[in-house]
């Protein structure tokens, strides 16, 4: 059976009904929608000017997902790369990152207002053909990536609004911070798009989402803004994901999936952590909760990204099958 939203994505395909659905990817397991948010294909190379898009649908096709968080620097083109940093001398351990030069600091802000003057004047057409593309390989695009930060102009998040809706989008998903959240309520509230925040496992710092608490703030905000939750930061922060799925499902509109050890512990493989990723999808498979699961892919692995990412959905998949 078909959403409503599912008519509108293959409408806005342009190509016959017959054949979206042949195309399209199958990543739902036992009623429970599996995906990626493509920030776990960061590794792809970026050229200047130009997205890296057809990199990141042959990296989703390998790993058979049909349901993404486009991350929104995929989409964009990318800036000139800053100058490399001088090396470390051999034996002196690197503790912090070194001070940017001011070339590097002037190229930053040269790329920083590049893009701003790239999101306000792309039209919709242009985000439309992004979301053909997907389509035409099968791949369903549920939210879009954007991290608001006060370096955004009102233009500019007005603009991002625009992307999501042209992309044929329902929700923006962003690591912005609480100090943001009273400034894109307008901005939902009239475009009428979800916004869901993205949290974090460390909750003494204020510029971050994490904690039920800065959750229930933003909600109460607009009825536009929901939870993006990640289990594994859930987790890390010695919370317990299940009983906030439970009890906040209404709210949520997908997960991260991610593997961390407890006490703002490091990322790792899928199973070795103490993230509750198995409990978490059977849950979802219980009650039936419409909340889509999405790897994150983040710790160190030994392959390439599309080849850790299908390991972690296969996790995915075997532990619902």
């Amino acid at each position: 059976m078909y959403s409503r939203r599912d008519f509108a994505k293959i409408a806005l395909a342009g190509t016959p009904f017959a054949i979206a659905c042949a195309a399209a990817i199958d990543s739902s397991v036992n009623g429970v929608l599996l995906g990626a948010i493509t920030y776990s294909f960061r590794d792809l190379p970026r050229t200047p000017g130009q997205d890296n898009l057809d990199a990141i649908i042959q990296a989703l096709q390998f790993c058979r997902i049909g349901e993404i968080e486009l991350f929104s620097p995929n989409m964009e083109p990318a800036g000139q790369p800053l100058p490399p940093e001088p090396p470390t001398p051999y034996g002196m351990p690197r503790t912090a990152r070194p001070p940017r030069t001011q070339e590097q600091n002037a190229l930053n802000r040269a790329n920083r207002e590049a893009l701003r003057k790239w999101r306000i004047e792309t039209p919709a057409a242009h985000y439309q053909e992004i979301r053909r593309k997907f389509d035409t390989a099968g791949i369903r695009i549920f939210a879009l990536t954007i991290g608001f930060n006060d370096t955004f102009t009102d233009e500019e998040i007005d603009a991002a609004f625009r992307q999501a809706t042209a992309l044929g989008v329902e929700t923006i998903a962003s690591s912005t911070s609480p100090a943001m959240a009273p400034r894109l309520a307008p901005f939902a509230g009239r475009h009428k798009m979800k916004v869901a925040m993205h949290g974090y496992g460390v909750f003494n710092d204020p510029t971050r989402f994490g904690s039920p608490e800065s959750f229930a703030t933003a909600l109460a905000l607009s009825p536009h803004f929901k939870i993006n939750l990640d289990i594994g930061h859930f987790a890390a922060a010695n919370l317990d994901p299940v009983a906030f799925i439970r009890q906040n499902h209404q709210n949520i509109t997908h997960l991260h999936v991610k593997d961390r050890k407890k006490n703002d512990g490091t990322n790792e493989h899928f199973g070795d952590g103490d993230t509750p990723i198995k409990q978490v999808l059977a849950l979802l498979k219980e009650k039936k909760y419409p909340i889509p699961a999405f790897v994150e892919y983040e710790y160190t692995g030994l392959r390439s990204s599309q080849e850790e990412v299908k390991r972690c959905i296969d996790y995915m998949r075997s532990a619902l099958a």
